[in-house]
């Protein structure tokens, strides 16, 4: 049986985009989709905490959200190669969660790639997926215009990704003060409560 036969239905994962601000309760969302009958998941990091994290602060936040998720979560950090990560490990069928696109987005930005081909390679990805899959983004139209090119190149690039992975999900949830709203599909987090 071919790939295209195995994701055609039945066997193709869910996707879920989880949208909001900061600390709105995306991470902890997207956590309880993944990670909820316990069982192995995956987390992917799209910093890289041996060489890219710089500060206390973030060490502490990096340290909490560790002691959140608990022992049966594995740690993949993917700062740039978010594409051919998902490649490798959705076939496998463990449920993932990806935290976080901005994050992702910065880093390949500042790296000067193909910034939107880079987003379509991710979307395209989504397509083939077998797991359960959350992915976790800021939502940064919804502030003032930046004073700067770069920053409004960034938020430009913020709402293109975040438009076109919404078109490839199943599910779209934004949220704020920890309360999540359907936007698109269903919450799969529902089902715990």
């Amino acid at each position: 049986m071919g790939t295209s036969e195995i994701l055609d239905g039945r066997d193709r994962g869910e996707v879920t985009l989880i949208l909001g601000g900061a600390r709105s309760g995306k991470s902890r969302l997207g956590e309880t989709i993944v990670g909820r009958d316990h069982s192995p998941a995956i987390y992917i990091a799209t910093y890289a905490a041996k060489a890219e994290v710089h500060d206390d602060e973030m060490d502490l936040r990096i340290a909490a959200h560790r002691a959140r998720r608990g022992a049966n979560w594995r740690t993949e950090e993917v700062p740039r190669e978010l594409p051919r990560a998902l490649d490798d490990l959705l076939p496998r069928g463990e449920p993932i969660l990806v935290d976080c696109l901005t994050l992702w987005l910065t880093n390949i930005l500042l790296a000067e790639r193909a910034v939107e081909a880079e987003i379509e390679a991710l979307a395209a990805t989504l397509s083939r997926s077998r797991s359960t899959l959350a992915l976790v983004a800021n939502e940064t139209g919804l502030g003032l215009v930046p004073d700067n090119p770069l920053a409004r190149r960034f938020r430009d690039l913020a709402g293109l990704m975040n438009q076109q992975i919404a078109a490839a999900a199943d599910n779209v949830l934004f949220v704020a003060a920890g309360l999540p709203l359907v936007m698109k599909g269903r919450n799969p987090a529902a089902q715990n409560r």
